[in-house]
């Protein structure tokens, strides 16, 4: 039986996503690819600029993609929280990538509310149900030290590493 291919993607305004992204990687063995977007998203008219595209659904034009997420037996696909909504550029991916999918996985930074409006946009943006997902605070990343990051992240490994050993069961067995 092969070892399961995991990919991680996300877009991270202000680093707080990218060091989840970061720690989910390590914890997984997975690679990593960051979206990223030809949009000045810094300062304080940066944020606006998310907000507005957030509050009209808009996706981000992004760079293409370097990995192929086909190529991967689970995506866990991270975006940070914009006004309620997922953020435009994870928004453009999610559509541009739909159909390539075997299995995905969602996780998300936040300052406030928003989480599960997210992930249901998440989850119809990419045309099928997480096998997981994950949200944690902002303040709860800050500051913290890789192990402490860690021990917040254990449910959500368990419970991806608990799909791909189902699902390599499944695949062994056919």
């Amino acid at each position: 039986m092969s070892e399961s291919r995991v990919l991680i993607v996300f877009f991270s305004r202000t680093g707080t996503t990218h060091m989840l992204a970061s720690t989910l990687a390590s914890m997984l063995s997975a690679d990593v690819e960051e979206i990223c977007d030809y949009t000045e998203r810094r300062g304080a008219s940066g944020y606006l600029r998310c907000v507005m595209d957030s509050w009209r659904k808009r996706p981000a034009e992004i760079v293409p993609a370097g990995l192929d997420p086909s190529q991967y037996d689970l995506v866990v696909v991270g975006t940070p929280i914009w006004a309620g909504a997922v953020s435009s550029p994870v928004r453009a991916y999610l559509l541009q990538n739909r159909t390539k999918f075997r299995h995905i996985g969602f996780f998300c930074s936040l300052g406030g509310l928003g989480a599960e409006a997210a992930f249901d946009e998440m989850r119809a943006l990419a045309g099928k149900a997480p096998v997981a997902q994950c949200k944690v605070r902002a303040a709860q990343v800050q500051g913290v030290a890789a192990a402490s990051l860690e021990r917040l992240l254990e449910p959500f490994v368990g419970e991806l590493k608990r799909h791909l050993a189902h699902y390599q069961t499944l695949e062994w067995s056919c």
